[in-house]
Parts: C-alpha cells; sequence; structure tokens
C-alpha cells in the first residue's frame, strides 16, 4: 500500500491559512466604509484598502497561532471533526509555524504603519491590541480561548474594532452610528466561532479547552447561535426606526433609509443554518453550517455596507 502524497508546499500553507475563515474578518471593513459613508465622509481607498489588508493578515496570523498553539497543547487529535491542522499532522513544524507567524505581523504592521499616520497614535494601540488578541487565543499565558472568553474577544475586534476602526479612518472622527452598526457583524463572526466550539465539544472537553461551548453544554450554545442571529437581523429595522425617530438632521424625509433594510434579504440563508444546528447529530455534520454561518455574515455584511452608503446619501449628515 502507498502511502499518500505529499501536498505542495503552496496548498500546504494555504490549508494553514485557512481561507474559508476570511470572510470573516472582511466583513466588519465594509460594514466600516459604509458606516463611514452614512455619516458624511468621503471614501478614502487608500485607508480603505489598508483596513482590509491588515484585517486579513491578522486573521491568518490568528490561524497559524491557533495551529500552533492547539498543536502544543494537544487539543487537535484524530478524533477532530474540522479540517485538518498543518502542525498537528506534520506537514509543517513547529518553527516554521513560528516564521510564517512573525513574517505575516511584519507585514501587517508595515501597512498599519500607514493607518496609524492617517488616524493617529489610537490605531497603534488598537492594533497591538489586535495582535495580541490574534495571539493569545490559544497561545501565551492566559490563552482566553481556553477560558470560555472567545466569543467576547471575537465580538470586541471582529465587530466593534474592525468597524469602528475602519470607519474613523474613513469620517477621521468617532460617530455612535459605528458602535450600533459594529453589532451585526459582530454577532455573526461570534456565531461561526459558537459553531465551531458546537462541533469541537467532545475533543475540546477531552483535551482541557474550555470553550464557553463546553461549559455551557449543547443546548445553551445552540441557543447562543440563535440568539446571536437573531441580535443581528434587529438592528437594521431599529437603526432605521431611530432615524424616522429623529436620530439624524434628515429625520423621516430621507427616502433611501429603507436600504438599511438590506440585510433582510439574507435571511432564507439564515434558516437553514438554524435548522442544521439546532438538528445535527454527528459532529461533522457543522462543518456545513460553519460555511454556511461564514457565507451568511459575509452576505448581510455587504449588503448592510451598502444600506448604510445609501441611507448617508438621504441623510445628508456633515462629515
Amino acid at each position: 500500500m502507498t502511502a499518500p502524497e505529499r501536498p505542495s508546499t503552496l496548498s500546504i500553507w494555504i490549508q494553514a491559512a485557512r481561507p474559508h475563515t476570511l470572510p470573516a474578518a472582511v466583513a466588519g471593513v465594509v460594514v466600516g466604509l459604509g458606516a463611514g459613508l452614512a455619516v458624511g465622509a468621503d471614501l478614502r481607498l487608500d485607508t480603505a484598502l489598508g483596513c482590509m489588508i491588515v484585517a486579513l493578515l491578522l486573521q491568518v496570523v490568528a490561524n497559524f497561532a491557533n495551529d500552533l498553539s492547539d498543536h502544543r497543547r494537544g487539543a487537535d487529535t484524530p478524533d477532530r471533526q474540522g479540517p485538518v491542522r498543518v502542525a498537528a499532522s506534520g506537514l509543517v513544524t513547529e518553527r516554521q509555524l513560528e516564521m510564517a507567524i512573525a513574517v505575516t505581523i511584519g507585514l501587517a504592521g508595515l501597512v498599519g504603519l500607514w493607518l496609524v499616520y492617517v488616524g493617529g497614535v489610537v490605531l497603534l494601540a488598537l492594533g497591538v491590541l489586535a495582535i495580541v488578541a490574534a495571539l493569545a487565543y490559544t497561545g501565551g499565558p492566559f490563552p482566553y480561548g481556553y477560558r470560555a472568553l472567545g466569543e467576547v474577544f471575537v465580538f470586541i475586534f471582529f465587530g466593534l474594532v474592525a468597524v469602528a476602526g475602519t470607519a474613523y479612518l474613513q469620517a477621521l472622527r468617532f460617530d455612535a452610528l459605528f458602535v450600533v452598526a459594529a453589532i451585526p457583524p459582530g454577532a455573526l463572526i461570534t456565531a461561526i466561532l459558537v459553531v465551531n466550539n458546537l462541533r469541537d465539544i467532545p475533543t475540546d472537553a477531552a483535551a482541557g479547552k474550555r470553550t464557553l461551548a463546553v461549559v455551557m453544554g449543547k443546548r445553551a450554545t445552540q441557543a447562543e447561535f440563535g440568539s446571536l442571529l437573531g441580535m443581528a437581523y434587529v438592528v437594521p429595522p431599529l437603526l432605521v426606526l431611530a432615524w424616522i425617530a429623529g436620530w439624524s438632521p434628515a429625520g423621516g424625509d430621507a427616502p433611501l433609509l429603507p436600504f438599511v433594510l438590506l440585510p433582510m434579504l439574507t435571511l432564507p440563508m439564515a434558516r437553514p443554518l438554524l435548522d442544521r444546528v439546532r438538528g445535527f447529530g454527528e459532529p461533522r455534520e457543522l462543518n456545513l453550517a460553519l460555511q454556511g454561518t461564514a457565507r451568511l455574515a459575509l452576505w448581510f455584511s455587504l449588503l448592510f455596507a451598502l444600506g448604510l452608503a445609501l441611507a448617508g446619501v438621504s441623510l445628508g449628515w456633515q462629515a
């Protein structure tokens, strides 16, 4: 019997980067651009592209770091139901992953310097915190992913930081809208992690990885997933109602406000995900829900960003 052929070096590193997770990095940035346009800012392609590149690179850093740390802690066992991990499978060495992490952080830092130049020292602080969060999910002296804090940090960095940071670099000022707009992408991207951790409850519990799913159990985690999707879908209509009630100079005279409801078109994508998460049998069945939730987060965010931008035309806010 012949041994399976070793994948090419390029395919190994693509696998390590986990390209299916990259829509999560894009979603918050896209909504941040829409939020910036909604408050009257002109589109700045330089900072928009910079935010996109940094977000993608930091997602790759997190994926490399998680692969390495989970391997060292014994969390990636042969019983794991998710995609193959390159360190645990012996496709790359720990040293190679360490070097890849360092190079990717360096690239993100180079692009980030331009964002700091435009936005000031606050962007430097956010960038450093984002790098630490990417590395510390399963690594370092306090791996928060092992202490039921993963959802909190994902919501903060993929939602609040990504959206508000991107919008700030567009408008060069802060607006309460940026926080409100961050809720849907933050909730949906957190839902991706919830599905992942729900699938991995048996292997995580055996490895001592106390995710929130391990702590709460299957039923509560299924309810958490539904609550996060509900949180995302309630924001657009509430935002329209708030604007109609006078939370803008235009008040109810802004004819393009209904476009903020564009994300509701993704509801047919959400229902099958809820059914699968509630009714799965084997953990591997959640791999499809994981991919579907990532697609939902991206499409919802694209439509929400478009709706925010069109609403900004009507609202006539001044940056």
